[in-house]
């Protein structure tokens, strides 16, 4: 299972990631930034206070809102391949789909 490690904002969206694997790069999370969690990200102050969260080895921001690590990681590799069709999200039980919305704790 691929962790995100570092991660910093970069500028307006986009924010650079190293994970576990020892791939980084970065991603453009604008066109993500819809639904009752992520609509608040739009606001460029809340969306810098991005950090990798300890316990879900992911990025995440005060108001709850967290990414799924392997979708994070799909989107930097399709930018370094150069294949710039957004990745699919992964779905199932366990909760990692694209997005985790507010899991508390």
């Amino acid at each position: 299972m691929v962790r995100v490690i570092e991660a910093r904002h970069v500028r307006d969206y986009v924010v650079w990631l190293r994970f576990s694997d020892g791939s980084e790069g970065e991603v453009d999370l604008r066109r993500e930034l819809h639904g009752e969690v992520f609509e608040p990200l739009k606001d460029k102050k809340l969306f810098c206070s991005v950090a990798v969260h300890p316990e879900w080895h992911t990025i995440a921001w005060p108001n709850g809102a967290d990414f799924a690590p392997e979708f994070l990681h799909s989107a930097v590799r399709a930018r370094l391949t150069g294949r710039f069709s957004r990745p699919r999200p992964r779905s199932g039980a366990g909760g990692h789909a694209k997005a985790r919305a507010g899991r508390g704790g």
